[in-house]
């Protein structure tokens, strides 16, 4: 009578019907469920229980869990039920908002495969290991389990295709943050930064979100010949804003500013009356300027080149050449250095020209031993 009973009662159900029941048994490999208003059992086979791969039924359902279920198979005393096709067809409702709102959401990283990773959202969700970060990831396995922020970038619900991007949210964040940056940022401020990028003309320093230029002029009071000379790509450095162009998003910084300059405390470097050794740089009409530190140049006037006259300065120096100079005065705030060779240089005088008799008769005239001396004298 039972058994007629539930041949009736089956037929009073078709493929598609969806119905509500209580999980009443979990095996390993299918759920027994009681179903709603009817005295026919039920059957969830694991397959069913997820859009994803399960390896245990208890890793979805429990004992007691009201679930919302699709019949999917009429057999003569049960029915065989599927809780992944309502939760796609739900899933795919709330996906189509998402993708045409182009809004964000968060969900949980459920494995990692091979090209990506993949999210249940009642439907599956993968996200192709180009679209996770705005950098390279060798290794995605420490990604299983986080949750992350996504935004759908493709949806065809035929071909069940769901692609998604968390690399999307990076960027739209990261052009939020910058341009609340670039509203902050003022000419003058000193700011912590590590170098991202080297070129032939500088270093492009990222200061928090947004990225700003170091001309190679503004690497070092230095002459720097390559900006590698001097930074490296992840060094830490110090900068200070030069200017801000907020429509271009240009900014532009000086490492040299936030340096001490080479004329910082050169008076206790090159007293006056100290002897340092300098190379020439330049040679002028009225005199040579010398370099006696990095970046700091000082002038020899012609006055002071030499005791001996002479017409320009090319007739004893040349640029390149290495000379010793004494220091005559030192003005950090205008920069200028006053030197002197001359003063150096052992001056001739009239004590050149003494000259002993020899002890013993050589056979030889003064006149002969001296020649053209006394005649200078006269």
């Amino acid at each position: 009578m039972a058994d007629d009973m539930n041949q009736v009662e089956v037929k009073s159900f078709a493929e598609g019907d969806k119905v509500k029941a209580t999980v009443t048994k979990v095996e390993e490999k299918q759920v027994l469920v009681d179903i709603e208003g009817s005295k026919l059992d039920g059957i969830v086979p694991i397959s069913e229980l997820s859009s994803l791969h399960v390896e245990k039924a208890s890793d979805v359902v429990n004992e007691g869990d009201e679930l919302d279920l699709i019949v999917t198979k009429i057999e003569e005393d049960l029915l065989v039920l599927s809780k992944r096709k309502v939760d796609a067809e739900k899933a795919w409702d709330e996906m189509k908002n998402l993708f045409e709102s182009g809004k964000i959401f968060d969900a949980e990283v459920k494995d990692v495969v091979k090209g990506g990773l993949v999210v249940d959202l009642g439907v599956r969700g993968f996200v192709p290991a180009s679209l996770v970060e705005d950098y390279y990831v060798e290794d995605f396995s420490d990604y299983k389990g986080r949750t992350l922020s996504f935004k759908i970038v493709e949806l065809d619900q035929e071909k069940n295709r769901l692609i998604l991007s968390h690399r999307a949210v990076v960027e739209v964040e990261k052009e939020e943050k910058k341009k609340d940056l670039l509203e902050k940022l003022e000419a003058g401020q000193v700011l912590e930064g590590k170098v991202q990028r080297i070129t032939d003309f500088g270093a492009f320093v990222d200061i928090g979100g947004v990225d700003g230029l170091v001309h190679i002029s503004q690497l070092s009071h230095e002459h720097v010949e390559k900006p590698s000379d001097v930074v490296s790509e992840g060094d830490a450095v110090k900068v200070k804003i030069l200017s801000v162009d907020r429509d271009n998003e240009r900014i532009s910084l000086s490492i040299k500013e936030t340096q001490p300059g080479p004329w910082t405390n050169l008076s206790e470097k090159a007293p006056k009356g100290q002897v340092l050794n300098g190379v020439v740089k330049r040679i002028v009409s009225y005199g040579a300027f010398v370099e006696v530190f990095p970046g700091v140049e000082g002038l020899v006037h012609i006055s002071q080149i030499s005791h001996k006259h002479i017409a320009t300065p090319h007739e004893v120096l040349k640029e390149g050449q290495e000379v010793e100079v004494k220091v005559l005065d030192v003005n950090e705030g205008e920069q200028r250095l006053s030197l002197s060779m001359k003063e150096l240089e052992e001056k001739a005088s009239t004590e050149d020209l003494k000259y002993e008799m020899p002890e013993e008769n050589t056979g030889f005239q003064l006149g002969e031993m001296i020649g053209d001396k006394l005649k200078d004298l006269k």
